[in-house]
């Protein structure tokens, strides 16, 4: 038997077993070490395969993939510095807990350290950010080795998509001739079990993994922390936002405590509840206010908020009783503020917290959620004269989220994107009322990285329009993620807030230190993305703050994937920032006090 009829049946077992576990999405980067495995995807049809020359871009469109379904793609790489350049999307992945199985071919052992070509140490290459990696061996056909190989594959989609969500690698190395050999379909086995899976299409091995729900013992501890006291809801980023945002309204609902969504916690927008506090990350920001609003009890979900505001005011209640429910593998309290920390599944720990809370007593219910309600009430007074053009850059989250119809997706890049769309976004009543808004980002290692290619990702993926909101810097970033708009299944509306550099770090003490600032900080570009958008035959629109709504719609009605310049001015975007904030914070100051 020779070395391409092993290759070929090992790719094709591992591949078809994936297959079997639900693999349906796989991104390649050509190469050649690689070949068994691509011509193995390309002759399965279960599997709707994607090209891109650059892997970085394919590691964060698998993740954008990972993301909108719960479950991962499977992204194929040639050996060397191809392997290295997947580690951003890998971190992303792990830190914030997303699906994601690399399959990266390597060598031979015998060429490892010996001085080949493109060889390099692949082994655990990206450290302890994968849930698992699985070495295997060099291809060979007999029934143990590829019982063994069918069995790995089963247990990298577990680790994958299991009770613990997060990145697999799985290094698979190949020897020359790498070729497919049409006799690998003539061989005479003796266990067809091995060779060619079990008959009715189901996995080798089907491995349930079931996630910590919360025990009686916990759940009465729980409810005993809770019941008669002043409590507030602290509901952080959430890869599984459609479950947990819902689980987290009712519980609100029930206790009366308020609740302090954040976007990607899948409670802030489009919900018609009053319980949800959408103001907080302006006036949290001065500590007078954080004063007046001490809770006794703080029930924290998911991961740690995006405004800092808000990890501020945790911090100075650390002596409150806060308690962290989650069941994820990543420590939830960076701050050292949980009293206790319940190691179990949010979701489930909530709903039946709500299903067995008390009927209170008249009034009582309401008595921890007024005076979150007046700070509310006054935010949103506070800005509702205010035109979208005098608010300025921070304008944008806003109108964008008002564009968007029902069950659309909202991808938000990290850096500016994200806050103004923590801060600004929803105080006006329309900004996404009533609507069901999907909102991802990269929050796990908040990178700029990648941004462009997860949003293609997620858009391949998802039924309705997917919007993305995005600085200029990590535009120009992933550039190359432009390469998606060839996907027939993945049209993308992309809203460019282009300040010319990085102007979030005009919000740092080091931006009073001129010229060296601008010089190695902010770093200016000069650049059109117009250029960009046009390489890649996407058209580009350049519209003011005041007409964005409006070619938003416009776009998403269009279809296809289309480019909206916002210019923007950097330093004066903070400048306004910082005065609707201070209004912001003197409004509520007076209704507290």
């Amino acid at each position: 038997m020779t070395e391409s009829t092993a290759n070929t049946v090992w790719a094709r077992s591992l591949v078809d077993e994936l297959a079997r576990a639900g693999l349906r999405e796989v991104v390649i980067a050509p190469g050649s070490r690689s070949t068994p495995l691509v011509m193995a995807c390309a002759a399965d049809e279960r599997l709707r395969v994607r090209v891109h020359l650059d892997e970085r871009a394919c590691g964060f469109f698998a993740l954008g993939v990972g993301k909108a379904t719960g479950r991962p793609a499977a992204i194929i790489t040639t050996s060397g510095t191809a392997v290295a350049n997947l580690f951003p999307a890998v971190v992303e992945a792990s830190q914030s807990g997303v699906p994601l199985i690399v399959l990266s071919a390597d060598r031979p052992n015998r060429l490892r350290g010996a001085d080949a070509n493109q060889a390099i140490d692949q082994h655990q290459i990206f450290g302890r950010y994968p849930r698992a990696f699985f070495q295997l061996s060099e291809p060979t056909i007999d029934s143990r080795s590829l019982r063994h190989l069918r069995s790995i594959a089963g247990r990298a989609w577990d680790k994958s998509c299991g009770s613990s969500q997060g990145p697999v690698h799985v290094n698979v190395p190949f020897d020359k001739p790498l070729e497919p050999q049409s006799s690998a379909h003539d061989l005479v086995v003796e266990d067809p079990l091995a060779f060619q899976g079990r008959a009715d299409g189901s996995p080798m091995v089907r491995i349930e993994s079931t996630r910590p729900a919360i025990t009686e013992e916990q759940l009465g501890q729980l409810l005993k922390c809770l019941a008669g006291r002043i409590g507030v809801i602290v509901a952080g980023p959430s890869e599984e936002a459609s479950l947990l945002g819902p689980a987290v309204r009712h519980f609100a609902s029930v206790t009366g405590f308020p609740l302090l969504a954040d976007p990607l916690s899948g409670a802030r927008f489009g919900v018609g509840d009053d319980r949800v506090i959408v103001g907080y990350d302006l006036f949290l920001s001065d500590a007078r206010v954080r004063e007046h609003l001490t809770p006794e009890v703080v029930v924290r979900v998911g991961a740690s908020p995006t405004s800092a505001s808000l990890q501020r005011w945790l911090f100075q209640h650390a002596d409150a009783e806060q308690l962290v429910i989650d069941d994820g593998p990543r420590w939830k309290d960076h701050g050292g503020t949980a009293r206790t920390y319940f190691r179990a599944d949010a979701v489930d720990a909530l709903t039946r917290m709500s299903s067995k809370w008390p009927t209170p007593s008249k009034g009582l219910s309401e008595e921890p959620f007024r005076s979150w309600a007046r700070a509310d009430r006054a935010a949103r007074e506070a800005l509702s004269p205010i035109s979208e053009g005098e608010l300025g850059e921070g304008a944008v989250a806003g109108v964008t989220l008002r564009a968007l119809p029902n069950d659309a997706a909202l991808v938000v890049s990290s850096s500016m994107p994200v806050r103004d769309l923590d801060a600004f976004a929803a105080l006006r009543m329309e900004d996404g009322a009533g609507k069901n808004i999907h909102v991802f980002a990269n929050r796990g290692a908040s990178g700029i990285d990648g941004v462009v290619s997860t949003a293609f990702g997620i858009s391949s993926q998802h039924s309705g329009p997917t919007v993305l909101l995005i600085g200029d810097v990590a535009f120009f970033h992933d550039q190359n993620g432009f390469l998606w708009s060839r996907e027939d299944d993945a049209p993308l509306v992309i809203v460019l807030v282009d300040n010319d550099g990085g102007a979030i770090f005009g919000m740092l003490p080091i931006s009073e230190f001129e010229p060296d600032f601008t010089k190695y900080f902010t770093t200016p570009h000069g650049l059109d993305p117009s250029h960009t958008a046009a390489a890649h035959g996407v058209e580009t629109l350049e519209t003011s703050v005041e007409k964005l709504e409006v070619a938003v719609k416009d776009a998403i009605a269009m279809g296809g994937t289309r480019l909206i310049r916002v210019r923007t001015d950097g330093a004066e975007g903070h400048r306004m920032r910082t005065l609707w904030k201070d209004t912001v914070v003197e409004k509520v100051l007076e209704v507290l006090s």
